[in-house]
């Protein structure tokens, strides 16, 4: 995600076609996660299924390699995502059945999807200080194989069908005030999100940074996230929902007017690189928690499904390629003003509607 808009700028494409191309990584996530959840449902086969998506994911993307031009790449782009985005929230369901009772100790574990990205931006942002940019595609290769060997690593579940009469129903989950307000502020935190990852690195670029510098500032938020997950049990017992919530979002739209703004200023640009902890692992650590607990059992993998089609599906696409008119028109710090505005109509939103927990009201209330 990094270097991938820089090296679509580098194959000659404009800011509104990457923003495009761009989205498309987000887009098929409002569809694929509903197909691969249900089949997980259903079936109960959610490791073979990461297998499938992890192979089948990574031949599609090979046709990069063919140079398509625009729209060979945004076909390409669409069947690659559309079985690649069927991983992750298979892997949300799979490691939060592992965990039982202790779901507490999630970020534990997702910490080692943040290492994994750290090494990588760090390792390639290196590499790239060397050589071309248009030579990404071919240093992804490795991590697509590690992720299709590590996929067979993972023991294969027995199969437990899901029940043909499920309790409860998915409508009324749905329509629940507070169920729509977590949507919609999650929706409108991803269209914030979409400059960020559409152009953070081009707006880094034309400040004068480096590949590597690049990298290092992605790899920094990360790592704010890492330090995130580790005491994220702790702000859950301390604190409610509502309040992490919305501390979060204030501190995400402070973090886009800091980058819109102070790029140049290297302390402030790292501060606000560290509110990552907030922008993405507070929120996300909340929301797989918020997902299991309105949907229950019966319905966790549509639910999981549902909140990254709409959220990072819908919202990530609609924020990436709203983004794309803005730096077109105007300038990259205005698409990071954009993601500010999208924040404070998300803080407004969450202030009025948001919810407790249905099993953590007792949190709430201490």
């Amino acid at each position: 995600m990094p270097y991938w808009s820089l090296y679509l700028e580098g194959q000659g494409f404009s800011y509104l076609q990457i923003a495009t191309l761009m989205a498309t990584i987000q887009l098929t996530k409002v569809v694929a996660p509903s197909v691969w959840g249900w089949l997980g449902d259903r079936s109960g086969q959610r490791v073979r299924l990461v297998r499938f998506g992890a192979i089948t994911g990574s031949l599609f993307f090979a046709g990069v390699f063919v140079e398509p031009g625009f729209w060979g790449l945004l076909l390409v782009m669409l069947a690659f995502t559309f079985f690649w985005n069927a991983i992750l929230p298979l892997y949300e369901v799979i490691t939060l059945r592992a965990l039982g009772a202790k779901k507490e100790h999630y970020g534990k574990i997702r910490l080692w999807g943040s290492v994994g990205f750290i090494g990588a931006v760090a390792a390639v942002g290196g590499i790239l200080e060397w050589v071309p940019v248009d030579r990404l595609p071919w240093l992804l290769l490795p991590v697509f194989v590690g992720i299709v060997v590590s996929a067979f690593l993972v023991p294969a579940e027995r199969g437990e069908r899901k029940p043909s009469a499920p309790k409860g129903s998915l409508k009324a989950i749905m329509t629940h005030p507070a169920v729509i307000t977590f949507f919609l502020m999650n929706f409108l935190l991803q269209v914030s999100h979409g400059a960020y990852y559409t152009f953070f690195s081009i707006h880094l670029a034309q400040h004068g940074y480096g590949k590597l510098s690049i990298g290092l500032l992605w790899s920094l938020g990360v790592l704010a996230e890492i330090g995130l997950f580790l005491v994220m049990h702790r702000l859950t017992l301390r604190f409610s929902v509502r309040q992490i919530v919305i501390g979060a979002l204030l501190l995400t739209m402070i973090r886009w007017m800091l980058i819109a703004e102070l790029t140049t200023v290297v302390p402030v640009l790292i501060f606000a690189q560290l509110l990552h902890a907030a922008s993405y692992g507070a929120l996300h650590a909340i929301s797989v928690q918020y997902i299991q607990g309105f949907f229950g059992k019966h319905h966790h993998g549509q639910g999981q499904a549902l909140y990254s089609g709409l959220t990072f599906g819908a919202g990530g696409a609609i924020g990436a390629w709203m983004s794309g008119f803005l730096v077109e028109g105007i300038s990259t710090s205005a698409a990071f003003w954009g993601g500010a505005v999208a924040m404070a109509v998300a803080i407004v939103i969450s202030w009025r509607g948001l919810q407790p927990l249905p099993a953590d009201d007792h949190t709430a209330e201490h």
